[in-house]
């Protein structure tokens, strides 16, 4: 498996100079780093995030993080996992509750390496460290009941496309994630001819 993540980083499609300038530094330590899929390794490791979209493709799914007080999207660390689709599947389930989950599509949907500022977890210090982080686009069922993960986030709510954007307090994510994540969610949709896209109330 970790073999064949090195072979989908690479041949991965950048979308942005971010995303380019990303996977360079991922496929490198992917190929250098000792235990990049651990969390023991505390200069670097993998994480999953999700883009969660309803039915219709028009609200995104995010939760309120304790750690960076902010809206954000979904997902985790890897803890030694090499399949992280299956981790952003099983991370979107243990911190939003919601049980209908499934991938749009079982390729990687963006990448970014993103940085994490040293924090207390668990009554543990935590250094500062890079997050190599591979997101993946899912849907959620809307009617789902929705459950906060107390030790994580204190809110989990359903946002419109912008809606999501505004609702952090991450200038960085914002205009480097989120925006992107937004854009990247409408071409899909065109390329796949999925109606108009949708009008925010």
């Amino acid at each position: 498996m970790a073999d064949e993540m090195i072979q989908k980083i690479r041949e991965y499609k950048p979308f942005n100079e971010q995303e380019e300038r990303d996977r360079e530094v991922l496929l490198r330590l992917l190929s250098g780093a000792e235990d990049v899929y651990s969390r023991e390794n505390l200069t670097a490791h993998m994480t999953a995030s999700a883009w969660v979209v309803n039915e219709a493709r028009d609200k995104v799914l995010m939760a309120y993080h304790n750690i960076y007080h902010s809206w954000s999207w979904l997902g985790g660390h890897a803890d030694g996992e090499r399949d992280l689709l299956a981790v952003a599947l099983r991370e979107v389930g243990e911190e939003s509750g919601v049980i209908h989950v499934r991938p749009l599509s079982e390729e990687i949907f963006s990448l970014e390496i993103l940085t994490v500022d040293g924090h207390e977890k668990r009554g543990k210090y935590v250094p500062s460290h890079l997050h190599l982080n591979l997101t993946y686009l899912l849907e959620a069922r809307e009617g789902d009941a929705l459950s906060m993960k107390a030790d994580e986030n204190s809110g989990v709510a359903w946002f419109g496309l912008e809606e999501a954007v505004k609702a952090s307090t991450e200038p960085w994510f914002k205009e480097r994630i989120y925006g992107k994540l937004n854009e990247k969610l409408r071409r899909w949709r065109a390329d796949r001819k999925i109606g108009p896209e949708p009008v925010e109330k």
